[in-house]
């Protein structure tokens, strides 16, 4: 095992607070001197069916803590899903069913192993407690906390000023997502800086139950492609683990310059050295790096130069892809021929909504034949011929089949 310096310089790495950092030294020392392997906590809702890089911040982190010898305890929140977590939100999170939240979770594990060693971590469903716990219990929860504390939190001030809707049942969630902490004695808990909340009212537990108060790591909310905006699937920033090696690589590609150091910091291993470095050559070189070492992680080597390769000719040489997908469009469809541009991406799955259509359209990525023609109106009538090729950006590229 690592000395408590080491471990402590690693952990720090791309973290933003350490709550309180002495205790957490603390308990290194003490892990490092009887080697006894730390309990490091981390949960995560299955309220979608999507991983995407955001998600994986604190993944890694779990990861890392796994090298360096301690116990990674992941926490599937089948019940706290369906409160919803809160936390940075404006309105109350959609309802899932018992069903959708069971579906989600089987995939959201496969996913989540791209990242975490599944076969070494301690996988926890907090179902496991609370579908036990009786009226009385959930009442005797409810006396650890006071409405004035609860409204404290930033996100439900915001709500409470301007008249949006705060459901009992939202004020439920830092309760549960601190009991699941006594539940399985967590010593550390890893969370974004948005959950800090939540993760101290797991200390207050812990406390009141007789046990050692964890320690909270929390990490800055990774911004998207955008670079403004958190990711987020519903953004349409966001870049999936799951997606095939080219489009991480080429959305990797896409970032503003200023993500640079964020996203190295956050998605790769190198060190503090190794991004100055990198940072101070040019940024398409730097990106390049960066979109191979994220690939590399979920793809591998090979499929990362492969996809470095396949970016080159296409975008440096302006080419189109050597296999074009073909989107099948009625004639039917047609009026004098033409089509408004955003119902033809949704017609040839480029996009999956009017809305996600009209963004694309918008944000300027849409070109369509051999001279690459720019389409920025999103409600413009295009003349649609058979074998015509329409792209969004570089990365998705179909040729339309009339029949």
């Amino acid at each position: 095992m690592k000395s408590v310096a080491e471990q402590l310089a690693l952990i720090r790495q791309g973290a933003d607070q350490i709550v309180p950092e002495d205790e957490f030294r603390q308990k290194l020392e003490r892990s490092v001197k009887t080697g006894v392997p730390l309990r490091v906590k981390y949960g995560i809702d299955p309220t979608g069916i999507d991983v995407h890089l955001g998600h994986t911040v604190p993944l890694r982190k779990l990861r890392q803590f796994q090298e360096l010898g301690h116990q990674a305890v992941l926490i599937i929140g089948n019940y706290t899903a369906l409160v919803g977590d809160p936390s940075g939100r404006d309105e109350t999170r959609a309802t899932l069913t018992v069903q959708q939240v069971e579906a989600n979770a089987r995939d959201y594990l496969v996913q989540v192993s791209k990242v975490v060693d599944i076969t070494k971590a301690e996988v926890r469903y907090n179902g496991e407690w609370f579908s036990r716990l009786q009226f009385l219990e959930v009442l005797e929860l409810t006396k650890k906390i006071t409405m004035q504390r609860i409204l404290e939190r930033d996100d439900f001030t915001k709500r409470l000023k301007k008249g949006t809707p705060i459901y009992l049942h939202e004020c439920l969630y830092p309760l549960m997502q601190g009991r699941d902490s006594v539940e399985i004695r967590a010593d550390v808990e890893l969370g974004g800086t948005e959950q800090l909340f939540s993760l101290m009212v797991g200390r207050d537990l812990q406390r009141d139950a007789g046990q050692e108060p964890q320690a909270c790591v929390t990490f800055p909310l990774l911004r998207g492609t955008d670079g403004q905006q958190k990711m987020g699937k519903s953004l349409g920033n966001y870049v999936g683990v799951n997606e095939p090696a080219y489009d991480m690589f080429a959305k990797t590609m896409s970032i503003p310059d200023d993500l640079l150091r964020e996203w190295f910091e956050l998605l790769t291993d190198r060190t503090p050295q190794e991004i100055t470095q990198l940072l101070a050559g040019h940024p398409k070189d730097a990106k390049m790096t960066l979109g191979r070492d994220i690939v590399s992680f979920y793809h591998g080597a090979k499929a990362a130069e492969a996809a470095a390769a396949e970016w080159t000719r296409r975008f440096s040489e302006r080419q189109d892809p050597k296999d074009i997908r073909e989107a099948v469009i009625a004639v039917s469809m047609l009026t004098d021929g033409k089509m408004p541009i955003y119902k033809l991406l949704v017609a040839a799955r480029l996009a999956e909504s009017n809305n996600e259509a009209r963004r694309a359209v918008q944000g300027g990525g849409i070109t369509i034949g051999p001279e690459r023609e720019k389409i920025t109106d999103p409600t413009a009538n295009i003349l649609v011929t058979d074998g015509m090729i329409i792209r969004v950006g570089n990365r998705r590229v179909v040729r339309i089949r009339l029949q």
